[in-house]
């Protein structure tokens, strides 16, 4: 074989390879644009799972994948550029939305539900029937830390009986609504407790130790209220409230343990991503329909109205900054 012809078909052969290399790059762009990627609040991720399966029935060819790391891991990913959206148990930060900035990477704030944070109890507790915003903050300020350790000294009323606690790891979005409720700062709380990012694992806990006392989102207590007490929480008008029924949050009577359950939408994805808009746009039409089977609380329905046409103008940033515990959530919206 001659050199020029060998020339003509090594050049053919390096032809063939770019033209399959080139496909394969259009291919795998394509199926990148066609993914949607969520991640985030352990509180939350049943509706944002339900959403995705779904949305992968009526659209088959989607591809939604649905992840759980906590509030603070998920904003970390989204703030990267790794994720499309974030499920929060609370507002995104200041030092998080300045991460992000860095990355250059906007977000629409859509709230999807409400939830009440449940205070619970073992079974066995009969005197822990409503504790006051001071009594939990004792129980839980970090300035409790190994002193705080009885019953008796959360209110002299209750017995000489050795206080156990369970409760969200520190890193989660919960932990940083409870202890911002009832201490007046968030991630102001104790180190001398059992945490978990699985909060079957802290109703587990309590429900197996008589002397202990933890809080959960509200699902996780309506899913084993079998095994587990309820205690009141004593609102600014004095009187003692509980979740349960959740029309209490709805009505925004349970305070200030209620709360908004966000999504956070990359702008930098719905511009150059088109399926997570699509797919946005359903979650916004249909997630109602599973909040309350998943044991959270659907937005009022001017609040529906709001998000939707937040997200329809594309309105990047946060207004929830400003908010407070248990403050009606179309103030913000």
């Amino acid at each position: 074989m001659s050199f020029r012809s060998r020339f003509k078909d090594n050049l053919f052969l390096t032809c063939l390879m770019l033209i399959a290399s080139s496909i394969t790059g259009c291919n795998s762009g394509q199926e990148l644009k066609s993914q949607v990627s969520i991640d985030g609040a352990a509180v939350g991720f049943p509706v944002s799972l339900a959403v995705a399966e779904e949305y992968g029935r009526v659209k088959p060819n989607a591809k939604v994948s649905v992840a759980s790391s906590g509030t603070g891991g998920g904003i970390s990913k989204f703030c990267a550029g790794d994720i499309d959206i974030v499920g929060a148990s609370r507002t995104i930060k200041d030092e998080e939305i300045k991460k992000c900035s860095s990355k250059k990477i906007e977000f629409v704030e859509l709230p999807i539900a409400l939830d009440g944070i449940a205070v619970i109890t073992n079974r066995e507790n009969n005197f822990a029937k409503c504790l006051t915003i001071k009594e939990l903050s004792k129980i839980w300020g970090a300035k409790s830390d190994g002193k705080i350790l009885t019953w008796n000294q959360v209110n002299p009323k209750f017995p000489n009986q050795k206080l156990k606690l369970y409760a969200p790891a520190s890193d989660t979005g919960t932990f940083d609504y409870m202890t911002q409720a009832v201490t007046g700062k968030a991630k102001n709380g104790r180190t001398d407790y059992t945490p978990s990012h699985n909060q079957n694992l802290l109703v587990q806990g309590v429900s197996g130790d008589a002397s202990a006392l933890g809080y959960v989102g509200i699902s996780y207590y309506i899913q084993n209220q079998d095994k587990l007490n309820l205690v009141a929480v004593e609102s600014p008008t004095g009187k003692c409230e509980k979740p349960v029924p959740v029309d209490n949050v709805i009505k925004n009577i349970y305070t200030p343990l209620s709360r908004p359950l966000f999504i956070y939408v990359s702008k930098k994805s719905l511009d150059n991503k088109p399926a997570v808009k699509e797919f946005v746009d359903f979650y916004l039409e249909n997630s109602w329909k599973w909040v309350d089977s998943v044991g959270y609380v659907a937005l009022p329905d001017e609040a529906y109205v709001k998000v939707k046409r937040k997200f329809a103008t594309g309105e990047t940033g946060t207004k929830f900054k400003k908010a407070k515990p248990g403050e009606p959530i179309t103030n913000f919206i």
